[in-house]
């Protein structure tokens, strides 16, 4: 490893072992904890609920360390997924070493890694989220010959008391980018990127959002922090590994953190939109060709919106994300694609297509290196997600949808053609446009409705077990919130009492 990525690195690990977090291995998180005197280690896993669960240990003795990370641990797998029958219940977990971090909040010198689950065989477990989404990623890969990268945009709300916006008020729904002292919670947003970085997680940047609002008694401040991308099968764990880490530093400051769908009426909400890229065998952003994007790109797009319907009972679990998704707010309603348009439900933003000198013409004459031409950044953004999102299961099904867009191949790109937009469909003098594209499902009910229609598709060559598509179509339509909006439409304290019931969504 290169002596400036260690030096630059936040992970005390990567530093101490001079080596990347991939090539970690069980030795080398051994001699770690024997050199550093770490005297405990956890076992993080996601259960069905969606949910990190952890199992505690304590370094008695080295025969005992070695034996616990080459073998796992045993688990009630009935416990933790309803689909497990009690009667065979028990699961292996085992420690996937790329994970392992120092814990910034135990008070004893602690190592904690992130787990797969296994079968009494000594097989990955089927239907686990971390391998149904590692299932979804080789099948992608075997069929395209290309990987994906994805990032999360992690949006979350501070509740604290109304008190704290006293000094320096802020203005109702204007945050976005604000800075202290309008911007009261900052300390948290910096420390939480910190700590992020520290565990492994790779930030991107982080900033205050549009919303914030007081009520009678509460102070609402609206923040986000993005991820760079990572590997696939790695984003899920970050996303979790920064809503762990944002939920303590919560309690230490004594206010209250939530990624809820929505808070309140006329108020923004709050998203959790995926950034992905399509990238080669050698690691090379496929997403523009010839300064415009790639075919490849305008399929998995179209898959994407072929499959928006459906998507959005592994990425809109709860009542209240369908108090998100509704017209004429920056939340999607209508399934359509657009270049930096954040009305559509797919955007392409803002990248480093064209071959400009803005460095120079910032610095000058200052800057005289040649700037290169960066066309690695680009993304597509799926805007559809929230906080309740169901991270790995979300993550598979957009791998199957995107596969699905590249397979069809002049279908993906006539589809992507016929569903691009390039106005804002909210204004209206765009309502003829808006009316005739296809609209998303408007409640959890709708959401299970869809993805019975394609649960052929998910299920195939069994990425999906039929279990787990079972268990979110029962969970789906179990809130019973068939025509949820318009039956809550004005009826602000039964909305008030359903925010607070999924207040801590996931």
């Amino acid at each position: 490893m290169r002596e400036y990525e260690v030096a630059l690195n936040s992970n005390s690990l990567v530093k101490y072992l001079r080596k990347p977090a991939e090539e970690f291995t069980r030795h080398d998180i051994i001699r770690y904890i024997e050199e550093n005197n770490i005297e405990q280690f956890n076992f993080h896993y996601v259960a069905g609920d969606g949910k990190m669960k952890t199992l505690n240990f304590v370094t008695t003795s080295r025969e005992y360390l070695e034996s616990v990370l080459a073998t796992g641990e045993r688990v009630d797998g009935s416990s933790l997924f309803k689909f497990v029958d009690a009667s065979t219940s028990d699961l292996y977990v085992i420690p996937r070493f790329r994970t392992a971090f120092l814990n910034p909040f135990s008070e004893v010198p602690t190592i904690d890694m992130f787990c797969s689950y296994y079968t009494k065989d000594g097989k990955p477990l089927e239907s686990a989220p971390e391998n149904i989404l590692r299932k979804a990623h080789k099948r992608f890969t075997k069929a395209t010959g290309l990987k994906v990268k994805a990032l999360g945009e992690l949006e979350y709300y501070i509740i604290a008391d109304k008190d704290a916006n006293l000094r320096y008020p802020a203005t109702d729904q204007r945050g976005y980018h604000e800075s202290k002292p309008f911007a009261k919670f900052e300390n948290i947003r910096v420390e939480a990127m910190r700590l992020i970085a520290r565990c492994g997680g790779k930030i991107k940047y982080a900033h205050s959002e549009v919303g914030n609002f007081t009520t009678e008694d509460k102070y609402y401040e609206q923040h986000e922090i993005e991820f760079n991308p990572v590997n696939i099968e790695e984003t899920a764990d970050h996303l979790l590994l920064g809503k762990w880490i944002l939920r303590n530093i919560a309690l230490k400051y004594g206010v209250e953190i939530t990624w809820a769908p929505k808070i309140t009426v006329g108020k923004a909400g709050s998203g959790l939109h995926i950034h992905y890229m399509l990238v080669d065998e050698n690691n090379k952003n496929v997403m523009i060709e010839n300064e415009g994007l790639s075919n490849v790109a305008l399929q998995s797009i179209a898959g994407l919106l072929l499959k928006a319907k459906s998507l959005t009972a592994f990425g809109n679990t709860v009542p209240t994300s369908y108090l998100r998704l509704v017209p004429h707010q920056e939340a999607p309603t209508n399934i359509c694609w657009g270049e930096t348009n954040r009305s559509a439900l797919v955007r392409v933003p803002l990248g480093w297509i064209l071959k400009t000198q803005m460095i120079k013409d910032a610095n000058s004459p200052y800057e005289i290196a040649e700037v290169p031409y960066i066309h690695g950044k680009q993304t597509a953004e799926f805007r559809v997600p929230d906080g309740s999102a169901d991270l790995y299961h979300l993550l598979a099904a957009m791998l199957m949808a995107m596969q699905n867009g590249i397979e069809m191949k002049e279908e993906g790109l006539k589809k992507a053609k016929e569903l691009k937009i390039e106005v804002n469909i909210f204004r209206e003098e765009n309502k003829h446009i808006a009316d005739k594209l296809e609209k998303l499902p408007i409640c959890c009910f709708d959401s299970a409705d869809e993805l019975e229609k394609e649960r052929d598709f998910y299920q195939k060559d069994n990425v999906f077990p039929k279990g787990t598509i079972d268990y979110f179509i029962k969970q789906l339509k179990s809130y019973n919130d068939k025509n949820l909006s318009e039956n809550l439409y004005g009826k602000h304290d039964e909305i008030k009492k359903l925010v607070e019931e999924y207040i801590n969504c996931q």
